[in-house]
């Protein structure tokens, strides 16, 4: 079955997972959810449904028959901005720092909460635009009627009192709201921000972090706009975020 993107009206996921029975039970989870779905029971038929389909977003499994997840990931980032969530039985933090740091846009561990993963599904389809374009790319506003970020104007208030950032603060913020909703991990942002020599000083981005969200009015226990992915990176909660 071919689901083309000019003349669906539901997000459509591709499931890529050798598994028949991870398989089966997403179709009915994500079915009766919306969804359209198609299916690949191996790394190279699940790149031919991508460049045939353009679905909305990817469900991927490591362990393939024909070649590693970690591959077909590589190779999608390529030509492909489509949001990816790995859904794989690796649960050590480096198969999730590796998989986040090729292009993936959050991790599932087997076994799954059906309700997590539908969650983590809504999540990275709002981040996603048609055409591959996250509305975050163009829109740089935040405003949940406390906290009001306007990245292009480097404007920031809570509560209606504005709030100033340092500029290594300033560019945290907007590398973790630019990633629309996907994990950044601690490696990725010390590089960017501090520089290659620095990817390994997680301490300078915990502290930095922790003063982020204060300024933020952040609750660090609830932790309503930065969520930490521990041992892994950040994310920037922006369900809030308006055009």
């Amino acid at each position: 079955m071919s689901v083309t993107a000019q003349n669906r009206d539901k997000p459509c996921i591709l499931i890529i997972d050798d598994e028949s029975q991870i398989r089966h039970f997403l179709r009915i989870s994500l079915k009766t959810e919306g969804y359209e779905l198609l299916e690949a029971e191996n790394g190279e038929s699940g790149l031919v449904q991508c460049a045939r389909n353009s679905p909305d977003l990817v469900i991927l499994d490591l362990g393939l028959p024909d070649m590693d997840g970690s591959d077909v990931l590589a190779a999608l980032r390529e030509w492909s901005e489509v949001p990816v969530i790995i859904l794989s039985v690796r649960d050590r933090e480096l198969e999730k720092v590796k998989a986040l740091d090729l292009g993936a846009n959050d991790f599932v561990t087997k076994p799954f909460g059906v309700d997590e993963l539908l969650a983590r599904v809504r999540t990275q389809l709002r981040g996603y635009g048609r055409n591959g374009v996250s509305p975050l790319e163009t829109s740089v506003i935040f405003d949940d009627g406390a906290l009001n970020i306007d990245l292009s104007m480097r404007k920031i208030t809570v509560n209606g009192e504005p709030v100033r950032l340092t500029p290594k603060e300033f560019a945290v913020l907007k590398v973790l709201m630019l990633a629309s909703g996907k994990i950044v991990t601690q490696s990725q942002l010390l590089k960017d921000i501090w520089g290659p020599t620095h990817t390994k000083d997680t301490h300078y981005l915990r502290v930095l972090i922790g003063r982020l969200r204060q300024k933020l009015g952040d609750d660090p226990t609830e932790q309503n706009y930065i969520q930490t992915e521990p041992g892994v990176g950040y994310r920037f909660l922006e369900s809030s975020a308006t055009p």
